[in-house]
């Protein structure tokens, strides 16, 4: 069974995703970030870095004790595997597929995520980043466009690399951007909404920025502030 922590963001829904895709058995427990619920000791045993989500798998390949995983894309495909799924074994495609996932991992996801960031929970509107941030999503999103107008899906055949960028293109309408201007990436998105296993392992919050049509500003407290990006932070890092 995998014990699965986690909150209902796109890094979060790249791993439930696969695991409604695979039929892996686990249990989920939902963090309250703005609180400060993954501040503890505890959840850094899991991942040390302190960052949603992370997993336990207590019956790991092999046998032995409970083994912990961080990082979305280990995740991914740690899952993959154990599953026998989604990660295809012959070397090029499994090299396609990874290609796309780290893609997925250090383009992105941070290039979006540090738009998001900018755009919608800055205090103060900063000209330089907001550019800088919106135009890279932009660029990112061509780059997939021009895969896709070639390919129905990112490595070839549906792939962890596909539900690695899915969520995050869901998104795209919160720092102002539209599908309708990437007609290829828009004719995949609208195909892998359809799956089953996508619609259960990616439900939209209620009140959530996915669930506004538009660009939402972010409004934290302090205490939440610091929980996200302050000293509460750090000191829990440092601790």
């Amino acid at each position: 069974m995998i014990e699965l922590h986690h909150v209902l963001t796109p890094n979060g829904h790249k791993v439930t995703i696969l695991l409604e895709e695979t039929g892996l058995p686990y249990e989920a427990r939902v963090y309250n970030m703005l609180e400060g619920e993954h501040l503890t000791p505890e959840f850094r045993r899991i991942n040390p870095n302190g960052r949603l989500p992370a997993m336990i798998d207590h019956d790991p390949p092999g046998g032995g004790p409970p083994f912990s995983v961080f990082e979305t894309g280990a995740m991914l495909v740690y899952l993959a595997e154990k599953a026998g799924r989604f990660l295809p074994a012959e070397p090029r495609a499994r090299s396609l597929t990874m290609q796309w996932l780290m893609w997925q991992m250090a383009g992105l996801g941070p290039m979006h995520g540090q738009a998001h960031h900018f755009i919608r929970y800055a205090p103060d509107h900063i000209d330089y980043a907001v550019t800088r941030y919106l135009n890279e999503a932009r660029r990112l999103l061509e780059v997939m466009d021009r895969r896709l107008e070639q390919v129905e899906h990112l490595a070839g055949d549906y792939s962890i690399a596909d539900m690695a960028c899915w969520p995050w293109v869901r998104a795209v309408h919160a720092i102002g951007l539209a599908l309708s201007d990437y007609p290829a990436l828009q004719r995949w998105f609208a195909r892998i909404s359809e799956r089953p296993a996508v619609q259960r392992g990616a439900p939209i919050p209620a009140g959530s920025a996915l669930s506004n049509p538009g660009v939402t500003k972010a409004r934290l407290t302090p205490e939440q502030w610091s929980n996200l990006f302050g000293e509460r932070m750090l000191a829990a890092t440092r601790a």
